[in-house]
């Protein structure tokens, strides 16, 4: 009785240590050097909210304006209070004009009622499209849709891009990069979805830990999100999300 007693005491007390990795908050900053009229742009990345509240602390620490806040998918599902959608995105677009990008969860609030929340927002939703910052150069943020929806296009997502303009595609699922980089030009891709694998044993993962670095010569960040699906735990991939800053110098 007392080794079970001691196998509980144990099984608890890592439960606890899950549930407290899978509510931290992490800020990981990104350095981009790009070539172009010089001037500085800064991003911020957010992905796989899901039932998540985001930390109002967290979010009063960015002291500095974004140029883009950008909702990488999966903001919300079914099982998020609709008050809990207003809460977080008053939060995000406090920080600077805010994007989203459909994740494969989001329609599960309703795809009518979240259009509506997020132009209440002045959310700007990019939907195999690519939208022009009003920056020095022509900087470009390039989405498509969900990837479980058919009609998603790499061809409308770039249609607008110019040979020289600068370019930060966003897809939810970053398991089509590697077909965007085959017959596109990007200078940044950006995903998330696969939460890291969410839990995972030192190497071992059901998919790979995120990361920033670079793909075929492509900058890629994948994140680990900020948020978790079935289970609130996390092991061995932290949330996060990430400032980006870019760099963008004629030399």
């Amino acid at each position: 009785m007392l080794y079970i007693g001691l196998l509980l005491i144990i099984v608890v007390i890592f439960l606890l240590y899950m549930w407290k990795v899978a509510h931290e908050n992490n800020v990981l900053h990104h350095q981009l050097l790009l070539k172009g009229e010089p001037e500085k742009v800064r991003l911020f990345f957010i992905s796989d909210v899901h039932l998540r509240k985001i930390n109002k602390r967290m979010i009063a620490q960015l002291t500095e304006h974004f140029d883009a806040v950008i909702i990488g998918g999966d903001l919300a599902d079914n099982r998020t209070p609709i008050s809990r959608i207003h809460d977080n995105l008053q939060l995000l677009t406090s920080i600077g004009p805010t994007y989203f990008v459909w994740g494969n969860n989001d329609r599960e609030v309703g795809e009518d009622r979240l259009k509506s929340i997020l132009q209440k927002y002045h959310i700007q939703i990019i939907v195999n499209d690519a939208v022009l910052l009003p920056t020095k150069n022509r900087f470009w943020l390039s989405a498509i849709e969900d990837t479980t929806i058919k009609e998603y296009s790499f061809e409308k997502a770039f249609k607008k891009v110019g040979e020289r303009d600068l370019v930060v595609f966003i897809a939810h699922n970053p398991e089509v990069f590697a077909k965007v980089r085959a017959k596109y030009r990007a200078d940044l891709m950006m995903g998330g979805h696969l939460h890291g694998g969410q839990i995972r044993f030192g190497p071992y993962g059901v998919h790979p830990n995120g990361s920033y670095r670079e793909r075929d010569g492509v900058m890629t960040l994948v994140s680990n999100g900020y948020g978790t699906t079935l289970l609130p735990m996390r092991l061995g991939a932290k949330p996060q999300c990430h400032i980006i800053d870019i760099d963008i110098s004629s030399k």
